[in-house]
């Protein structure tokens, strides 16, 4: 069975690739996905909030004596008192792609330009063969309009694409006016691919304590469903690659979004929940499935049941929503 496929540009030996999570933040866990069958992987996300920590700390740093008397002006202090946690970020990736035989994609999380553009150079330079910008904001501000929050967007990319020559991934969130046409923008400021779709985190309140506490909860496979539709409908109309990620847990679920059109599958909660072991059962289901209905290879089936090919293209718009309405009228 040929499962191979091409993401950003990147031959992959499967579709299957684990998405950023904790479990990339040790090299002793990135080695056993390999082993497990992950034909590439996306390191956990450095956020925008420990760049700026960085910056803080060192400006801070620079600062400490200069007002005591003249000679202090030339005091410099130790490294040892700057944040770590960037440089960190850049020996991991390094050591990865060091340990690892399959492709190593970096993660940067924000919403505003931080310190995107000079890290997504380093980011280069320490071997990454993709990078991930994960465009994770939550809009608040109602003097702000969408208008304004892609037009910053936009820009963010257009300055990283300046910056690099490796393949951009954008992760979106499903929550734009027109997706579509910003996912066409996206492409003409420089963007090679689109991984939909972010999940965000919802926080909860805790009535005995009458406290705002996180909940991080792991996906099920019923909210594929979203990055199935969008994908299924930029299929063939956009020269991206699409990662689809969210809900997926089996073979089965993975096989449904390739058939959508995605290139790549990325796992994450499924992992998360049954061990790093599972992404072989779920490549086993992919071929079961695959040699029961007579293919041979992922690129014959991906995109077969996209919107552009399907026999039923409503069926990814308003249409069929009074459809789906229509089995519960009794």
């Amino acid at each position: 069975m040929n499962l191979t496929t091409t993401y950003l540009g990147l031959e992959l030996r499967t579709p299957l690739v684990p998405s950023a999570s904790p479990l990339s933040e040790k090299l002793d866990n990135l080695k056993r996905l390999e082993d497990a069958g992950a034909s590439a992987v996306v390191l956990h996300s450095l956020f925008e909030e420990q760049i700026r920590a960085e910056r803080a700390t060192l400006e801070e740093s620079l600062a400490q004596g200069t007002h005591s008397y003249a000679e202090a002006t030339t005091y410099f202090p130790s490294p040892r008192t700057f944040a770590e946690r960037p440089d960190a970020y850049l020996k991991h990736l390094a050591l990865a792609k060091e340990s690892l035989e399959i492709p190593v994609i970096a993660s940067l999380n924000g919403s505003t330009f931080g310190g995107w553009t000079t890290f997504s150079r380093e980011i280069e330079q320490a071997g990454a063969d993709a990078l991930e910008l994960n465009f994770y904001a939550v809009p608040s501000d109602a003097e702000t309009s969408a208008e304004d929050i892609e037009h910053d967007y936009l820009t963010l990319l257009a300055s990283v694409r300046a910056q690099v020559k490796i393949p951009i991934a954008v992760k979106l969130s499903p929550y734009f006016t027109n997706l579509a046409h910003f996912a066409r923008r996206l492409r003409r400021q420089g963007a090679d691919g689109l991984v939909l779709f972010n999940r965000f985190y919802q926080p909860d309140i805790d009535l005995d304590t009458s406290e705002v506490v996180p909940q991080a909860q792991l996906s099920t496979s019923s909210e594929l469903r979203l990055p199935l539709r969008w994908i299924a409908m930029l299929h063939g109309r956009l020269d991206l690659s699409f990662a689809a990620t969210t809900g997926i847990h089996c073979g089965g679920d993975a096989l449904k979004l390739l058939m959508a059109g995605a290139d790549v599958t990325m796992l994450c909660s499924a992992l998360m929940k049954h061990g790093i072991q599972h992404l072989r059962a779920v490549e086993t289901e992919m071929v079961v499935w695959m040699e029961q209905h007579e293919y041979e290879s992922v690129r014959q089936l991906k995109g077969r049941l996209s919107q552009q090919n399907s026999p039923d293209p409503a069926a990814f718009e308003r249409a069929q929503y009074v459809r789906a309405i229509g089995a519960f009228r009794t």
